[in-house]
């Protein structure tokens, strides 16, 4: 496949990333407390200028907006971009972290890259062009039922303390398997065909803008957990390998 020069600026900014987060990692970092609380390094910081760089040098047209550093520029076409979704795991040194870079065009996620260095997974998607990890393209499975349905699960905090923590628990007593592998991990699983679901709440749109082209160009639907599209505003996901959506949306109502 050849990509577009997009995905190609998408795809370099990523490896600039994966360089500092390198270089980085295991070290003895400072570590300070955003507004809401969530942690962040140095490293957070020095990815995601890199990461602009590039995509500032390779489409100087497009904005930018970044965990990190805020907006910059304006215009139709947005990079959103988290250099480090998992600061969490990066600080105790595990490598369930990825730097998620997507683009926004016309009020659609066109493109996405989820790269995550340290474990050894680089995923990416453009519209039209199919699904990627490591160079093998990717298909979800055809898992039709919940009975034989393997969920993962992330950020439930809200979820518990809402109307539909009920229905969410009848849903776990149907299924073959459930877990929470969290963060990029379990979107790469679903779109690998790996698992058949994922189910979250309490998310920012940085953390699964990149995630949203890759699991629907895998042949998946990607939604917030109410069945609204994904937008900036989102804060909730139900993905699914497509024939799992309306079950489970049908179970959680």
């Amino acid at each position: 496949m050849n990509p577009s020069l997009e995905l190609s600026a998408a795809l370099a900014a990523a490896e600039a990333a994966a360089r500092v987060i390198r270089e980085c990692y295991l070290k003895p970092l400072a570590v300070r407390a955003k507004a809401d609380l969530s942690p962040v390094t140095e490293a957070d910081v020095r990815a995601e200028e890199s990461i602009r760089a590039v995509l500032a040098a390779r489409c100087p047209g497009i904005a930018f907006e970044g965990e990190e550093t805020g907006r910059h520029g304006s215009g139709a076409a947005r990079w959103l971009v988290d250099p480090i979704d998992g600061t969490k795991a990066f600080v105790r040194g595990y490598p369930m972290f990825s730097t998620q870079i997507a683009l926004l065009r016309g009020g659609r996620l066109v493109l996405g890259v989820s790269s995550a260095p340290l474990y050894g997974e680089l995923a990416w998607a453009e519209r039209g062009r199919g699904a990627w990890l490591n160079g093998r393209p990717l298909r979800v499975s055809d898992v039709a039922t919940l009975e034989g349905a393997a969920l993962s699960t992330g950020n439930l905090k809200s979820l518990a303390a809402g109307p539909k923590w009920p229905a969410f628990g009848r849903i776990v007593t149907r299924l073959n398997r459930i877990r929470g592998y969290g963060d990029f991990l379990h979107y790469h699983l679903l779109s690998n065909g790996k698992i058949d679901a994922v189910l979250e709440s309490d998310v920012n749109i940085l953390d699964i803008a990149a995630l949203v082209p890759i699991v629907e160009e895998a042949g998946g639907t990607f939604t917030a957990l109410d069945g609204s599209p994904v937008g900036l505003a989102t804060t909730t996901v139900l993905a699914t390998n497509r024939a799992l959506h309306a079950p489970i949306l049908a179970a959680l109502a």
